[in-house]
């Protein structure tokens, strides 16, 4: 059985983009779980249905992200989703970006868990909810890569936040996309300007609350500008809350290809 895919036009308006018209990291990621969203009602399973029948719902603890070209503002790309594999307690969900000549330009591969909303707490996959992604039902899902963790003692550069309302998504945690702009924002702008990722690996520890304070800390262990490797931490209350390793490409300035 082959499991269901999902496709659906996405044109990037200019406020999905950065300074270089490209969309930005936070913005890739909502527009990728739009894309699941909308799967999920037209399978009758979405996300506030899964909150009002079973009080759970769906959370991503992984993602792993291979970037060929970013789409600039005015594309039309399609985006692609389908839920791969589950287990037990884990579901593995692929996404596609494709640009309108059908080339592929990102790959997503994620990691899902079934998190029960009042304890907040993983619960195991109903064959009720997952049936209908008609997924394979396998004994491991793909593991993906972790992140590297910081050195302690090196030299990082750290800025800190205050977790705003509008951080907030309807789950009453902060929206995932945060963190990828948290881990940006930390990197100097001509940096960010001259250079975009190629491969992200991005996992996601402990949630963080309306009005906590985080702290992002990012080391460049490479100075090669054709392949710097950055480590990236998010943390609250002294505890982990994401880490990610970026491998970063040159570009042009002005997000042309």
């Amino acid at each position: 059985m082959t499991a269901h895919r999902y496709t659906e036009d996405h044109t990037i308006p200019f406020y999905e983009g950065d300074v270089t018209n490209r969309i930005t990291m936070a913005m890739l990621i909502n527009v990728l779980m739009l894309c699941s969203d909308h799967q999920n009602a037209a399978l009758g399973v979405a996300q506030q249905s899964l909150i009002d029948q079973y009080g759970v719902g769906w959370v991503v603890t992984q993602y792993a992200i291979t970037i060929k070209r970013l789409p600039v503002a005015d594309d039309t790309v399609k985006v692609s989703t389908r839920g791969t594999s589950y287990n037990r307690f884990f579901a593995y969900r692929e996404f596609w970006i494709h640009d309108e000549q059908g080339n592929e330009l990102v790959k997503v591969d994620s990691i899902w868990v079934l998190m029960d909303e009042k304890a907040r707490k993983i619960t195991e996959i109903p064959e009720s909810i997952i049936k209908p992604y008609r997924s394979e039902n396998v004994r491991r899902v793909p593991r993906l890569k972790r992140p590297e963790r910081l050195d302690s003692n090196a030299e990082l550069t750290t800025k800190k936040y205050q977790v705003r309302a509008s951080d907030i998504d309807f789950n009453g945690h902060v929206n995932n996309a945060h963190y990828l702009e948290w881990m940006t924002d930390v990197l100097p702008l001509d940096f960010l300007v001259s250079h975009q990722p190629e491969q992200i690996n991005i996992r996601f520890e402990n949630e963080v609350k309306y009005g906590n304070f985080v702290s992002s800390s990012v080391l460049v262990e490479s100075q090669d500008n054709d392949r710097i490797k950055t480590i990236h931490e998010i943390m609250s209350n002294d505890k982990l809350s994401s880490s990610a390793t970026f491998i970063w490409k040159k570009n042009d300035v002005k997000g042309n290809e």
